[in-house]
């Protein structure tokens, strides 16, 4: 080989090291892929057919499976709702702000996954359910919110779907503010002052679906983030009058066939757009379903496009008769939404990017939501700031099929409950749930997933090894304020 020949297959060989780490940078791709985020509520892992749903049909998700990578072990940031978005968002475990229940709010500048996409030249959209605060009063303009986190647009739900608010938020305002009149939540009126209308629960998902597809219809040709978070399957159980009836799981089976259908319509948007192979499609849910339905549904006064039929007693039980109809909703596993057992935080969690992830392919890794951000951080090349996403791994080399573990963690450690008093230190095999606060003298619970999926048998007096090092683990995380190292 001359020098010419030499020269040359060290210029082949950098270049194939370079693409290998940086796949975006290949051949036939963009620099920027863009993100599609769709994060479901209370979507409990069985509650699709492609982790085992036989109840209720989603041929669009279970598509998406099928193009991309599912994952077995995946866990959200907590076991309820506005934590585990805080997670997501952040790349850090909510257990270290110590709050109770759902009372998690982010602060204007703070950093996001959309504030670091930003720097980046990426537009980025909040569609959906928010659950992260907004300025306190809501008749002093701007409200501030997703924009001052590094949103450029905004179309969601303050809290939940059966919220008080019973309102829309765009961008700074009330949408549908009546002119020179105040906006008021009255106590025993069923819905507030100071709107043209309250929003109509059964036209929800669609309308934040319209709102998604405007946006990637307008962004198509420029890097992007989408951040769409629908309401279903959460409380109220109000799927749109075409999907009543369309399962075999009552109401609630219903509503996630409705979900899984503007999850088609989002998919087919991208295809239209031109756009579906530059594009990471995640799809996962906040939190594990609640077997049981809420109490707070009683004596609700509905707004429907579509009022027929006995929706406004069925969906009062929706849920249960789900489960008597032989729904699963959290499949094997213990519990559900706001427990620290299994039950309350593994949930679906897909991922497709064509052409880099394999189709058909699965994982038994075992990640956390707070992930995302690094993943997005690796997937664009860039450096992660020290104090940013602390708690946060990349899953691409997972995704990519280079890896199947992540290097480095010892475990992920998710928020167990709404009243801040258990963690769940999760390694794959083994699981302790660690209690303290108003729940310490329950003492610890330590299973073998392996062998015990449902939790039933605590193996922490018989197995007090294992137990002592993950809790040590716990305890070297918050002395060090970081997991990533």
């Amino acid at each position: 080989m001359n020098n010419k020949q030499k020269i040359y297959s060290v210029f082949i060989l950098a270049a194939a090291i370079f693409c290998g780490a940086y796949p975006e940078a290949s051949a036939g791709t963009t620099a920027t892929p863009n993100l599609v985020v769709i994060f479901a509520d209370d979507l409990g892992y069985g509650d699709v057919s492609c982790y085992g749903a036989t109840k209720i049909n989603t041929p669009n998700i279970d598509h998406l499976a099928s193009q991309g990578m599912r994952f077995s072990d995946a866990h959200s940031a907590a076991s309820l709702c506005s934590p585990s978005r805080y997670g997501l968002l952040t790349g850090q475990s909510p257990w270290r702000l110590h709050r109770k229940g759902n009372g998690y709010r982010l602060s204007p500048g703070q950093t996001t996954l959309a504030s670091f996409l930003k720097q980046a030249g990426y537009t980025s959209a909040a569609i959906g359910k928010w659950h992260l605060g907004y300025s306190k009063d809501w008749n002093r303009l701007p409200i501030t919110g997703p924009l001052e986190v590094g949103f450029d647009y905004h179309f969601g739900v303050p809290s939940n779907h059966n919220d008080s608010t019973r309102a829309f938020i765009e961008n700074h305002d009330l949408v549908g503010r009546k002119p020179g009149e105040p906006y008021r939540i009255v106590k025993g009126r069923d819905f507030p002052e100071g709107l043209d209308q309250p929003r109509v629960e059964d036209q929800v998902d669609s309308t934040l679906t319209d709102k998604a597809v405007a946006f990637l219809r307008k962004n198509a040709d420029k890097p992007f983030f989408l951040y769409f978070t629908p309401c279903a399957p959460h409380t109220h159980v109000t799927p749109a009058a075409e999907f009543r009836g369309s399962s075999k799981a009552g109401l609630f089976g219903d509503h996630v066939q409705e979900l899984d259908s503007h999850v088609g319509t989002i998919l087919d948007t991208l295809d239209e757009l031109g756009v579906a192979e530059q594009t990471l499609v995640v799809f996962t849910s906040d939190n594990g379903s609640t077997p049981k339905d809420f109490k707070g549904t009683q004596g609700v006064k509905l707004n429907l496009a579509d009022d027929s039929g006995d929706i406004h007693k069925k969906f009062k039980t929706a849920k249960e008769d789900a489960k008597k109809m032989g729904h699963v909703t959290n499949g094997p596993w213990r519990d559900g939404k706001g427990y620290a057992y299994e039950g309350g935080h593994r949930v679906p969690l897909i991922a497709r990017w064509p052409g880099k992830i394999e189709a058909g392919s699965s994982s038994d890794c075992t990640v956390t939501l707070t992930d995302l951000f690094a993943t997005s951080a690796e997937l664009i090349g860039r450096e992660l700031p020290h104090q940013a996403a602390v708690d946060s791994f990349s899953l691409l080399p997972v995704l990519l099929g280079k890896e199947s573990q992540i290097a480095g963690r010892e475990a992920v450690l998710i928020l167990g409950n709404g009243k801040d008093s258990s963690i769940a230190v999760c390694t794959g095999r083994w699981k302790l749930i660690v209690r303290y606060g108003s729940d310490r003298d329950q003492g610890n619970e330590l299973y073998d997933l392996s062998n015990d999926p449902g939790e039933q048998t605590d193996l922490s007096a018989e197995r007090p090894e294992i137990a002592k090092r993950l809790e040590a683990v716990l305890e070297k995380a918050e002395a060090d304020g970081r997991t990533r190292s």
